[in-house]
């Protein structure tokens, strides 16, 4: 139980990566906040574990700071954070639309800092410590075409993660990113057809020689992957593990 007595908040937790660290962090003890846009959706989610579910647009400064106010009333603290939430939009730079890009970067930058905002101050209040997890992506390493606002921000998460690792030191807090491959969810499983479009490819083309071609044994990264890599860095019990960017890609990039 590496994880027991901790409070994990999991944003993006009703379906896909989220949702999988969840479950993980749940079976290893932690006590688990489910956050997601949809009440429901996290509501139901977190009934698989007896977690609480709250509802939260990462985005909103308000909703933010009510969520994470919500899991210290219910459970007395937060001890570790996965900034998971995420969207993806495919378009040539030339033709996005500033109103697109401006989503994905509120998305997946203005969530990181507001969550990790909200969380921060509890963990040094609270004086345990604490760690922060980050789901950046192998586009936080490298590029691929059709992808602009969302390769800039899985980049500006490296950035964050390292900013706080070096602030949240003095008060045991660590701060990791996660960078993973191709996974199967929902999410990617949207790219295929947008890129087989745009590309004028078909879809298993798409998979093969785009999403795959690179890896040591065509293979996708799986959710399970991911999740244990997130059970990892958030048990690891020192600074010796802080402001790094681990890659779970099945050698789609090495570094």
């Amino acid at each position: 139980m590496r994880l027991k007595d901790k409070v994990a908040l999991v944003t993006g937790a009703a379906s896909g990566i989220g949702r999988e660290i969840a479950r993980a962090f749940a079976r290893e003890g932690a006590r688990v906040v489910v956050a997601d846009l949809q009440l429901e959706a996290a509501r139901q989610a977190a009934l698989e574990f007896d977690g609480l579910g709250v509802a939260m647009d990462v985005t909103n400064e308000r909703h933010v700071d009510e969520g994470v106010r919500a899991a210290v009333a219910a459970f007395g603290s937060v001890d570790i954070l996965v900034s998971n939430a995420g969207i993806q939009i495919i378009s040539p730079l030339v033709d996005l639309d500033f109103s697109s890009w401006r989503k994905m970067l509120a998305v997946h930058l203005d969530g990181a800092f507001l969550t990790t905002r909200a969380c921060m101050r509890q963990m040094i209040a609270a004086g345990r410590g604490g760690s922060i997890i980050y789901m950046g992506s192998v586009h936080s390493k490298e590029a691929s075409s059709l992808k602009s606002p969302y390769v800039t921000a899985k980049h500006g998460l490296i950035g964050l993660c390292k900013t706080v690792a070096k602030e949240g030191a003095g008060h045991g807090i660590r701060a990791n990113t996660i960078c993973p491959g191709f996974v199967r969810t929902p999410l990617v499983e949207r790219q295929i057809p947008e890129q087989a479009k745009e590309l004028g490819i078909s879809e298993e083309q798409v998979i093969k020689t785009l999403m795959l071609k690179n890896t040591v044994d065509g293979e996708f990264t799986t959710l399970a992957d991911v999740a244990e890599l997130a059970v990892f860095l958030a048990s690891f019990n020192s600074n010796a593990l802080t402001g790094q960017s681990v890659i779970v890609s099945h050698g789609w990039h090495m570094q």
